[in-house]
């Protein structure tokens, strides 16, 4: 029998064996027993590319969730389970949008528990009938994982409540989240033993499985993944009481695709990314990116839809037309409000009671006319927070009725035992209006369905004598917290927590002309209908493809440990710079070119004290004393400050402010590169620079003989690019007809005058070596920001010009992995300090070298 294949296992069970392979045992099941990972870093090794051939000549996604869209019976005679499709999974669902050349794998849980010694049996059949491979949890590891870190933690978390008492969702405890870290391992498991690397597509879903793609992206540099959050995405202030919160953060930046159901949500995400991991994001074209070591993680924002074609079918069964003529009967003369809600603690049940107790009360003309049916689906979680809850809407629910119920008459009907789902269907068909007050809800899909059932059918429109040529009618009351509420325009959005104000809207919505009624469905009928489920995996899968199309183009390796793993991926033509490399070619040449920035390549930025160290001050003089080279330090400093700092390096050639300034040796004149009228525009610039600083806490004005510099590094990192931007405009605004450039840099804005950049001083350089006679044929050039791809540009392009010699060496070099002109990085300011102390030692060596073999005189 074949070997175990991470690519060819679902064709071993269909039976079709690939043309190669090696003979082995038999295939192995991955092993579930109880057990907690702690260490994550068994494998050391990072593959770049698949383990073999691809075997799949079709496309392929692999759907994974924390349950498969499967329903499991066991047999009545207790010996084995029928297996079904699960019609209202939305993973089911989606399928729908990928089309009919795609074929869909699934990998999840299934609800019942199945014993061991029937699982291998229950793993091949349903691989070879449903395309569906079942993860299968020990009871101790799922209670710990579902019910203890996803519930207990993330879920509460996410919906923001924080763990302020062990009441309160419980406190953070590790062996949870080693239990979560341990099933995330297991899923990544069993998505090996049937993915396809080089082609295959991966949509991991939801809260359950936020640290797969770690475990994935560590198999495979190169795997196509996409990952999309059904639930909220909290504030920063609330997601960074989180202990494991760069754990978490970090394991979704190793997908290639994140995908929310609005802008709160990913504007949250990406915050967090920006406050806890300083990574920025920004625009192209309408796609919103995060740059995380040289690979682009692509944000998805697209809200869920429904299927509609399921809805409609249900819609035309004869259970539901019976059904909504027994309500209708049943609830002839009274208008119904509807609410359907799981019973847990965001989905704000009470609150509806509490504003339908109200709205009695403000308006006593509805009382017995208006009726509310709750429909409480059972709760997906446990603990005293579901019981709470039930015991509250149980008796706010009966305490209504006994103060406005009389005779033949409940203004609450509260349903809390699980209906069919075309019961649930004849419900939205009878109500006037669909009510949603959740406090925080990730999407909910109930108005959608309601718009859907509301538009009806034929024969409902005889059951319910509604006239074909009317237009349909319905009315949205929702909860402004919930993600669907941005979609429906035509809604009434509320506060859930104001009872005032949701009783108004339902009066509202109540006595409102039937035309707006009319107009207000028609709108959201066209919404629901074209973004269906389909829809939103189809663009999805469309983004995916479009995220991943340049794996192929770039060189990928990782690093780090355990969660902490990432892929750094560059362009081929972008490498790092090996110290060994440079020197040796710094060993075998003869006239040399240096060119250094110094904030944030020999100082690093986040460093307080900016004075160079003695380490710093040895290497640049080490380098300066080599006759064969010539050493520039160009900075955006000024000129005293480095006069003071580099006094000791006699052959040291400064350039300040960005190379307005210049001076070849300690004990020559400072001299001007760019000739300057004057600096009047200094009046018009400082004062609003002055106005942003007192308005931006942490932001400081530099003023310097050429430049004004406004710094925010210190501000809070939000509004201190809010407001950088904002100044920018204004600057640019203002002094449109002055010589000056208006520039933004890494926390700065700046104003200088035209011509003078650190391009300017590269040219120098070039030129003040070939007046020694000798074209340089070694060329060293680095620098960390925008203003120092002046230079690399300068230095790149005189490769093809007179100014260098044919065989020249040239190293531009940029500080982190980012899009730059310059062909080499270093990692950071330790390892360029490393490599200058690398070619100062080797200067060294060579002057002794030198020495022992003159002759004495």
């Amino acid at each position: 029998m074949v070997s175990r294949s991470y690519s060819n296992l679902l064709d071993l069970a269909s039976g079709e064996f690939p043309a190669f392979g090696r003979t082995g045992k038999k295939l192995p099941r991955v092993m579930t027993v109880a057990g907690i990972i702690s260490d994550l870093d068994e494998e050391n090794t990072n593959s770049m590319t698949s383990d073999g051939p691809s075997s799949v000549t079709q496309d392929r996604m692999i759907i994974v969730g924390n349950q498969l869209p499967i329903r499991a019976h066991r047999r009545p005679d207790g010996k084995g389970w029928n297996f079904s499709w699960d019609e209202d999974s939305l993973l089911l669902q989606l399928k729908d949008g990928l089309g009919e050349d795609v074929e869909v794998v699934y990998i999840g849980c299934l609800r019942e528990e199945i014993d061991p010694a029937e699982q291998d049996d229950v793993s091949q059949t349903l691989l070879e009938t449903f395309r569906c491979v079942p993860t299968f949890l020990a009871p101790d590891l799922f209670s710990k994982f579902y019910h203890g870190f996803c519930k207990q933690h993330l879920w509460p978390l996410f919906h923001y409540m924080l763990p302020l008492s062990p009441d309160l969702g419980g406190r953070f405890d590790r062996i949870l989240w080693q239990a979560y870290v341990s099933v995330n391992k297991i899923f990544a498991d069993k998505i090996m033993e049937v993915i396809n690397p080089d082609d295959d597509f991966v949509w991991v879903h939801d809260y359950h499985l936020m640290v797969l793609p770690t475990f994935l992206r560590k198999r495979f540099n190169r795997v196509k993944l996409g990952f999309f959050l059904h639930s909220p995405f909290p504030s920063s202030e609330i997601y960074r009481t989180l202990p494991v919160r760069d754990e978490l953060l970090r394991a979704l930046l190793n997908a290639d695709l994140i995908g929310f159901h609005t802008f709160d949500y990913a504007r949250h995400f990406l915050s967090c990314c920006g406050r806890m991991l300083g990574l920025a994001y920004e625009s192209k074209r309408g796609y919103i990116g995060l740059e995380y070591y040289g690979r682009t993680v692509s944000i998805k924002i697209l809200p869920v839809g429904i299927h509609t074609g399921q809805l409609q079918s249900v819609l035309q069964l004869p259970e539901t037309e019976a059904r909504v003529s027994e309500l209708r009967d049943q609830l002839k003369d009274r208008i119904v409000l509807l609410g359907v809600d799981d019973m847990d603690i965001f989905k704000g049940i009470s609150l509806k009671l509490l504003a339908m107790e109200q709205l009695l009360v403000q308006h006593p003309e509805w009382r017995e006319k208006v009726v509310l049916v709750q429909i409480a689906n059972p709760a997906r979680g446990r603990g005293k927070d579901v019981q709470d809850v039930q015991s509250e809407t149980h008796t706010t629910a009966q305490r209504i009725n006994e103060r406005f119920g009389r005779p033949g008459y409940k203004p609450v009907i509260l349903i809390d035992h699980p209906l069919q789902f075309y019961e649930r269907i004849a419900y939205y068909v009878i109500a006037e209006c669909c009510l949603v007050t959740a406090v925080r809800d990730g999407m909910n899909l109930i108005p959608y369905e309601y718009v859907i059932c509301r538009q009806g059918t034929e024969r409902l429109d005889e059951i319910l004598q509604l006239s074909p040529s009317v237009p349909k009618k319905s009315m949205l009351v929702v909860s402004e917290f919930i993600g669907c509420s941005p979609s429906l325009s035509g809604a009434i959005r509320v506060n859930p927590w104001n009872i005032d104000s949701v009783a108004e809207a339902m009066d509202t919505a109540l006595v409102i002309q039937e035309s707006e009624k009319q107009l207000r469905h028609e709108k959201h009928y066209k919404y629901v209908i074209t973004h269906d489920v389909g829809y939103w995996a189809n663009s999805f899968l469309q983004d995916l493809q479009r995220a991943c199309r340049d794996h192929t183009m770039r060189r990928c390796w990782g690093i780090g440990f355990g969660l902490g793993f990432r892929v750094i991926a560059l362009d081929y033509t972008f490498r790092k710079l090996s110290v060994d490399h440079i020197v040796s070619a710094y060993r075998r040449t003869k006239s040399r070119a240096i060119l250094l920035d110094y904030d944030g390549t020999i100082m690093p930025q986040t460093s307080i004290n900016k004075t160079p160290t003695p380490e710093a001050i040895s290497t640049l003089k080490s380098l300066c004393n080599d006759p064969k080279n010539v050493v520039f330090l160009v900075s955006g400093r000024d000129k005293i400050t480095l006069s003071e700092w580099f006094s000791s390096c006699d052959k040291l050639v400064i350039a300040a402010e960005h190379g307005y300034f210049l001076r070849e040796k300690s004990d020559a004149e400072w001299e001007t590169c760019v000739s300057v009228a004057d600096f009047d525009w200094k009046q018009m610039a400082e004062p609003i620079m002055q106005l942003y600083t007192e308005a931006t806490d942490g932001s400081s004005i530099e003023t310097r003989e050429s430049a004004l510099v406004w710094h925010y590094q210190y501000a809070d990192p939000d509004f201190g690019s809010c407001q950088a931007k904002e100044l920018l405009d204004h600057l640019e605004s203002v002094l449109t007809n002055e010589p000056v450039s208006v520039k933004s840099g890494q926390h700065i804005v700046e104003v200088k005058p035209q011509g003078v950049s650190k391009g300017v001083v590269a040219e120098r350089l070039l030129s003040t070596v070939r007046q020694k006679g000798v074209l340089p044929d070694f060329v060293l050039c680095i620098g960390d920001d925008r203003s120092d791809e002046d230079m690399f540009e300068v230095i790149m392009s005189a490769m093809a010009g007179p100014n260098l010699s044919p065989v020249a060496e040239v190293f531009a070099c940029t500080v982190g992995q980012k899009p730059s002109k310059a062909k080499y990085f270093l990692e950071d300011t330790t390892e360029i300090v490393r490599m200058l102390q690398g070619l100062a030692t080797a200067s060294d060596q060579m002057a002794r070298a030198a020495a022992s073999q003159t002759p004495p005189q």
